[in-house]
């Protein structure tokens, strides 16, 4: 049996784009905040949506980059978020240059990948660690 997965809450957000970008924090829009913070633990049909930490990683960074619920530090709040929950649930990001952040991060903004392309590209920039 896999362990059970750590999620991050709207107030999670909160906390970290306040740590981030300022008190307070610059939300234009808390809903899509939230939004973005639950649909990692999205569900179809009474089964999870995103059945890999990977790809709930890559779900959380596509919304909190491309929902645009702050007035400005979406890229900077998605990767910081990514981060914290891949942390969470035994990734390590620590060796993950800040060139490979800004590469990823700019091409979620830009062209809106599809959540597959995201997974692909965030795959490699991750390593396994034990967890607690």
């Amino acid at each position: 049996m896999s362990d059970p997965v750590e999620y991050l809450d709207l107030d999670d957000l909160i906390d970290l784009a306040r740590t981030l970008l300022g008190d307070p924090p610059p939300i234009r829009d808390v809903g899509l905040l939230g939004s973005a913070a639950a649909r990692p633990q999205a569900t179809a049909y009474g089964r999870d949506a995103y059945p890999e930490v990977i790809t709930k990683a890559a779900a959380l960074l596509q919304s909190i980059v491309n929902n645009h619920a702050l007035v400005d530090g979406n890229e900077r709040l998605g990767w910081l978020a990514t981060a914290v929950f891949l942390e969470l649930n035994g990734f390590s990001v620590s060796r993950v240059s800040n060139d490979d952040v800004y590469d990823l991060v700019i091409w979620v903004a830009s062209i809106n990948p599809s959540l597959e392309d995201i997974t692909t590209r965030l795959s490699p920039l991750l390593a396994r660690r034990r967890r607690r």
